[in-house]
């Protein structure tokens, strides 16, 4: 039934059993809430995974999609809770504001993805390739990036307490403004310099790393960390006299 068929039959309808005020109200009502569907109520959410499909808002929690072209799709807002999307092309898709709590998109491609405001709870992105994926402000504790290519990343306020970048590629990475408490970065992979600008390292593992050419690290930052003698740090910092720590 088309928008306009219906609203008359609601017209109609609301005529004959509601006084004059309340039928326009009530036909008024109608229309306003057509007008205010979201584009992924006006498209069906059940529809088959593909290339810039729009799921915007759609729920998709608890599913098996493993393997899905998703490529350029918005995903914006779309629940993802418990969701296998291992080894799915994800490149240059929306999440923005997704649900992907403890969901797998692990060995996926997702190059210049957008996980803008993501709540990834324990979501595991284990040998994703995200170069030049933005995570900026996302809710990421416990997530385990192991062996992944964050290469270009951009993770700025993000949180990233005690997630797992066991192997994973840093190079060019940004964490201006990030949580990275009892993060694991110390068997990270990168070259160059990592931008740390106000980022908070309380006990963050940076054990053995070069972080001679970092910028934006401040002292700080170094005292709370969690370093040791193979640790280096860029000139006119120096090593805290904690190090090593001691953590869970």
């Amino acid at each position: 039934m088309s928008k306009i068929l219906a609203g008359r039959v609601v017209g109609q309808f609301a005529r004959e059993l509601l006084p004059g005020a309340a039928a326009a109200i009530s036909v008024a009502l109608f229309f306003t809430f057509f007008a205010e569907l979201s584009p992924a109520q006006a498209a069906s959410c059940k529809s088959d995974p593909a290339p810039s499909i729009d799921w915007q808002d759609c729920p998709k929690a608890n599913l098996i999609l493993q393997g899905s072209a998703l490529e350029n799709a918005n995903l914006f807002s779309t629940d993802f809770s418990y969701t296998d999307l291992r080894n799915s092309n994800l490149s240059g898709a929306n999440f923005e504001k997704a649900t992907l709590i403890r969901s797998s998109l692990a060995g996926s491609k997702a190059e210049k993805a957008n996980f803008t405001r993501v709540e990834g709870y324990r979501t595991v992105f284990s040998q994703i390739a995200a170069q030049g994926a933005s995570f900026a402000s996302a809710e990421l504790q416990r997530a385990d990036f192991t062996g992944a290519n964050l290469t270009g990343v951009d993770f700025e306020k993000a949180e990233l307490g005690r997630a797992n970048f066991h192997d994973a590629v840093i190079t060019g990475a940004r964490f201006p403004m990030a949580n990275l408490s009892r993060a694991k970065l110390y068997q990270a992979k990168f070259e160059g310099p990592l931008d740390f600008n106000g980022a908070f390292l309380f006990l963050t593992h940076i054990e053995g790393m070069d972080l001679s050419q970092a910028t934006g690290l401040e002292q700080w930052q170094v005292d709370q960390a969690c370093g040791d003698p193979a640790t280096k740090l860029p000139g006119g910092l120096k090593a805290s006299t904690d190090w090593p720590c001691d953590t869970d």
